[in-house]
């Protein structure tokens, strides 16, 4: 399988440096979702080197600041699927950028801990 993410055509680049780009999801799930991917073909965002990382951060700063002239979003999910377990479904790591915006979920308490339902909500009596 030809990695998606190895072969992006340079139209589909928003930002960039030389050790990472930063693209619009293909399957966004809200207005403004981009991903920020490193050059380099890596699996794991533990395998990516100081200066991958710095870069990889550099442009979620960057994305964000573009994201929040442009869309003024009220808030952001940041994600990194690391692994099939934890859903990755393309084996080359990328940060999931999430705008969020109030009512995009009747109520998003829990963030992230929603990826598993049955232990989201820490926060009441069962």
């Amino acid at each position: 399988m030809t990695c998606p993410f190895c072969t992006l055509t340079e139209s589909r680049v928003r930002f960039q440096t030389s050790l990472a780009v930063g693209v619009d999801d293909a399957f966004p799930v809200s207005p403004g979702h981009t991903l920020i991917v490193p050059r380099r073909h890596v699996r794991s965002y533990f395998e990516l080197s100081p200066l991958e990382r710095e870069a990889v951060n550099e442009l979620l700063d960057q994305a964000q600041r573009d994201l929040s002239e442009r869309l003024r979003p009220d808030a952001y999910t940041i994600g990194i699927n690391d692994g099939p377990a934890a859903g990755q479904s393309i084996p080359h790591v990328h940060v999931h950028l999430i705008p969020r915006y109030r009512g995009d979920r009747e109520n998003p308490r829990g963030g992230v801990r929603w990826v598993l339902p049955d232990k989201a909500d820490y926060w009441s009596r069962r």
